[in-house]
């Protein structure tokens, strides 16, 4: 993993396509999403605000991604913000990439000013996220039964829900 960088998608915009496709096959197909409406709204990242995304490559191959995002969840507007469309490519997968990754959104929203983010996992995937610190909040949410956790990024004294 050490020849691996992870670089901001907006100063890496030739890897958008590769995001997109991901992205598109893993999540937005599905809901019936056209690619280039995603497409669209990664071509809007920036470096410095939200939404932002991150990109894990080894020069100019493909490892990885993630995002974060104002919601990630319809049924939970309250919650923000979010770290969504984790992805690394199946053989780079059980090398730490996934949490290096998230470790990079998480570094992106302390550095934006947050104290808390949340994700949400399908509940065969929330045991990844549980042995790795984060708090699951609840159970059970929207169509696909959604497990939303928190994970606080600095000192609070707001509880984990909130």
């Amino acid at each position: 993993m050490t020849d691996v960088l992870i670089s901001n998608l907006a100063a890496r915009p030739e890897f958008i396509g590769t995001v997109a496709d991901r992205m598109w096959h893993a999540w937005w197909r599905e809901a019936g999403e056209p690619l280039a409406t995603l497409l669209g709204h990664l071509r809007a990242f920036r470096t410095d605000v939200i939404p932002l995304g991150v990109v894990a490559h080894r020069g100019d191959e493909f490892v990885g991604s993630a995002i974060l995002i104002d919601s990630d969840v319809e049924e939970r507007p309250q919650y923000t913000p979010w770290l969504a469309a984790l992805w690394v490519e199946p053989a780079e997968r059980m090398r730490g990439m996934g949490e290096a990754l998230s470790q990079r959104i998480v570094d992106e929203a302390v550095a934006l000013g947050f104290d808390r983010i949340h994700l949400c996992a399908v509940p065969e995937k929330s045991d990844y996220y549980a042995r790795r610190g984060w708090i699951e909040v609840e159970r059970g949410v929207g169509p696909h039964q959604l497990v939303i956790f928190v994970r606080h990024l600095g000192v609070s004294t707001e509880t984990p829900d909130a």
